[in-house]
């Protein structure tokens, strides 16, 4: 089969599979394992990525506005694009996309608009669509099953999960559970919601804020101080780490924050959300790895990317 996945988790997934000889177009997203990075690009972003977090969240919402406003104007309004010359040179068999979310990747919309310009092809179009941890490991077996290895789906699944309740019974032993805050943006501050409130459980710490299976919400600055949070862990979705540490001085800039108990205590970390956290794929595993390792400050993983975080204030 040809397959082309414009949502970089099903990449990792078709990878984790066995699969990637058969992939033959990614998105601009896709960049892991870093073998796909020499595929042929299909899409890309049409909004200004390169400017702050503020500008960027809003031009997200007048989008969004603008296209409640006028429907007609969605394929203008979108904020991904894909070019059909390309796939139509590629003549997939399978393209993976979602529809969890259309600010975060190319959505089912984006594809089916293009693949009615197609061709002499009429590829399968498999949507994935996870809001809890149990959605992602049901997309596994579902993308498995499209590439027929349905077995060895099962079997990876059967893994993470069981790697999953190995974390929590060493973070249940643990003897204190700190109160824990995960910022999925942070100009305006938008709180961790899908499957990061699961992701906390598993890592032994409390959630404060965001609801497991309901969408990402934004929050209100003085709940984040009233709540006083043991330890906050900063993820903004499609942001490295590096990205991510240059808005720290926003956060310094906010009344009340230098008196928050994680950040005079030390507590408080930047992570690389764009490879961790934000993947509805095999690394949320790690993610939640990542994330008792920095709430116990030891090393609770049975395998860890060290490089993904860094506490802020930090200078090594």
């Amino acid at each position: 089969m040809r397959l082309v996945s414009l949502l970089a988790s099903a990449t990792e997934m078709i990878a984790e599979l066995g699969c990637l000889d058969q992939l033959v177009g990614r998105s601009h997203e896709c960049d892991y394992p870093k073998a796909v990075q020499m595929l042929p690009v299909v899409s890309r972003v049409q909004i200004n990525v390169d400017t702050s977090s503020a500008e960027i969240d809003a031009q997200v919402k007048a989008l969004s506005r603008a296209a409640h406003e006028d429907t007609a104007a969605l394929k203008a309004l979108s904020i991904y694009s894909i070019n059909t010359d390309q796939l139509q040179r590629l003549r997939p068999d399978i393209i993976f996309t979602q529809t969890q979310c259309e600010v975060c990747a190319v959505s089912e919309r984006d594809v089916a608009r293009a693949v009615a310009q197609l061709i002499g092809i009429q590829p399968r179009i498999l949507s994935l669509a996870p809001y809890r941890l149990a959605d992602v490991w049901e997309d596994v077996l579902r993308v498995g099953a499209a590439l027929e290895r349905q077995a060895q789906a099962e079997k990876l699944v059967a893994g993470y999960q069981a790697r999953l309740e190995r974390l929590r019974s060493r973070s249940d032993a643990q003897p204190e559970h700190p109160r824990v805050a995960i910022l999925e943006w942070i100009d305006p501050p938008m709180a961790g919601g899908n499957w990061t409130p699961e992701l906390v459980e598993y890592a032994g710490g409390i959630n404060l804020f965001g609801e497991a299976g309901a969408h990402s919400p934004w929050l209100a600055w003085e709940d984040l101080l009233a709540a006083d949070p043991d330890v906050i862990v900063l993820t903004p979705c499609g942001f490295t780490l590096e990205r991510t540490l240059e808005d720290i001085p926003l956060l310094e800039a906010r009344p009340g924050w230098s008196n928050l108990r994680a950040v005079r205590n030390g507590r408080v970390f930047a992570v690389d959300g764009n490879q961790y956290f934000n993947r509805s794929g095999p690394r949320l595993v790690g993610s939640a790895e990542i994330l008792a390792t920095l709430l116990y400050g030891k090393d609770m993983a049975e395998s860890i990317d060290h490089t993904s975080w860094q506490r802020v204030g930090d200078k090594s």
